[in-house]
């Protein structure tokens, strides 16, 4: 199960994260998603929520990772958590607004 909200900065990022929060995920449930990849690196320090990582993605897919497109790589971290195709496009297309996705994902 998961949940996703599309913030527009990091200080509504921090807000939706108190408010997840209050709903029972653990910072270690939300992960943290912007088209830049250093941007979200920043904002996952800065708030202490995740990055979708070798676990969460499975080896083979973080390999191929590598040689894909930054599109096609958000999509396929999408998918590591559960969404499904469709929904993986449609945030990605968020994100190439410059607007920052969150999935939440109890696990």
């Amino acid at each position: 199960m998961y949940k996703v909200e599309v913030v527009e900065n990091g200080v509504q990022a921090k807000d939706k994260l108190s408010l997840l929060a209050t709903e029972g995920y653990k910072k270690d449930d939300i992960y943290l998603f912007a088209h830049d990849k250093e941007r979200e690196s920043d904002l996952a320090k800065a708030t202490g929520v995740e990055e979708v990582g070798l676990m969460d993605q499975g080896l083979i897919n973080s390999v191929t990772g590598v040689f894909k497109k930054r599109g096609d790589e958000l999509r396929t971290q999408f998918q590591s958590l559960g969404l499904s195709e469709s929904e993986a496009d449609r945030y990605e297309k968020v994100l190439d607004e410059g607007r920052l996705v969150l999935v939440a994902c109890k696990k």
